[in-house]
């Protein structure tokens, strides 16, 4: 039995459907907060109720009460760990979201597991930890010490706590870092989404860093691809790790970091170029200075996932935006 937290989410939602397909059981757990639009979290679970090895939990993460009588009350084995405040930008203005979701949340997660003597924890954490690195492609042998946004700084907090339970507990866990997912059915504060949507509407369109920023877009079906497969394969000890050359990514405990991504960057303006192609229709851009949080770049280097799990991201980017579209039209009607 698989636990998802975070199912009613972008990438939980996905990563469930997946998993109920090829036949294992899945416990969904999600809020469904009004971070954005709830109906469209509904949506996504209406895709998933259909399934018979799909049972649903309503709840936050951060009620401990109730985290507790869900893992002693269901036999589960594997928990993939999607649900977080997300958002850099909300971080700046709703601080203390980030920190009963992400860090007491989190901490819930890392009792369960221990006490139910869960065989592996896969996590998301986020490309943002790498804040004011600048040397490219971004590595997760890289120090991480300088996050800037809250959110990374609480995604950092996670990859500290998940070693210290794996350290102690011999807890297999492993933390994806992801970079920029977009896709059918994605969150309505990204990217892609608004600007499909201001597109259509003949509204301008802001783009940071005068068009500048680039980001490691990554299709969710990649992404969720490579998650299967780490899932599948829980963290193990790092025979070569030592204290006298700490590596970031391993241990001696049962403690892996992956970056996952296209590890093809693109720039703002090109990707705004694509979405008009397949609209057909010219975007009305506002030109802007970076904000507050951001980061002017991403580039992921996946070598360890590709060389461990042959992780392999397929969908070029032009079929991707291409397939979001047709879904943003269809689920509606635009």
């Amino acid at each position: 039995m698989i636990l998802v937290t975070g199912a009613a989410g972008f990438i939980g939602s996905h990563v469930s459907q997946r998993l109920l397909e090829r036949g294992d059981t899945v416990v969904g757990l999600d809020n469904v907060n009004e971070y954005y639009d709830p109906t469209l979290k509904e949506a996504r679970l209406a895709r998933l109720m259909p399934f018979e090895k799909f049972t649903f939990y309503r709840q936050d993460l951060s009620d401990r009460a109730a985290m507790k009588v869900l893992f002693e009350s269901r036999a589960i084995r594997q928990v993939v760990h999607l649900a977080a405040q997300a958002g850099v930008r909300y971080s700046l203005v709703n601080p203390y979201a980030y920190t009963e979701s992400n860090i007491e949340g989190f901490l819930n997660i890392l009792e369960n597991c221990r006490h139910a003597n869960v065989e592996h924890l896969l996590y998301a954490s986020s490309s943002s930890v790498y804040g004011s690195n600048t040397q490219m492609p971004f590595s997760v042998r890289d120090n991480v010490d300088h996050p800037v946004s809250l959110y990374a700084a609480t995604k950092k907090a996670n990859e500290l706590m998940a070693h210290t339970y794996s350290h102690l507990f011999n807890l297999p866990c492993s933390g994806l870092r992801f970079f920029t997912v977009y896709g059918p059915w994605g969150r309505p504060d990204m990217a892609l989404f608004i600007f499909t949507k201001a597109i259509l509407e003949d509204k301008p369109i802001d783009l940071f860093n005068f068009g500048k920023m680039k980001r490691d877009f990554t299709y969710v079906d990649d992404i969720v691809t490579g998650i299967m497969h780490v899932l599948d394969k829980p963290a193990d000890p790092d025979s070569t790790w030592s204290g006298d050359a700490p590596k970031p990514e391993s241990s001696v405990s049962p403690y892996r970091l992956y970056n996952i991504g296209s590890h093809r960057p693109v720039e703002l303006l090109r990707f705004v170029e694509i979405i008009e192609e397949v609209l057909g229709k010219k975007a009305i851009k506002n030109l802007k200075p970076i904000q507050p949080g951001d980061v002017p770049s991403t580039h992921a280097d996946v070598r360890e996932l590709m060389e461990q799990y042959s992780f392999q991201p397929n969908t070029p980017l032009e079929e991707g935006i291409k397939r979001f579209i047709e879904w943003y039209r269809e689920y509606y009607k635009a």
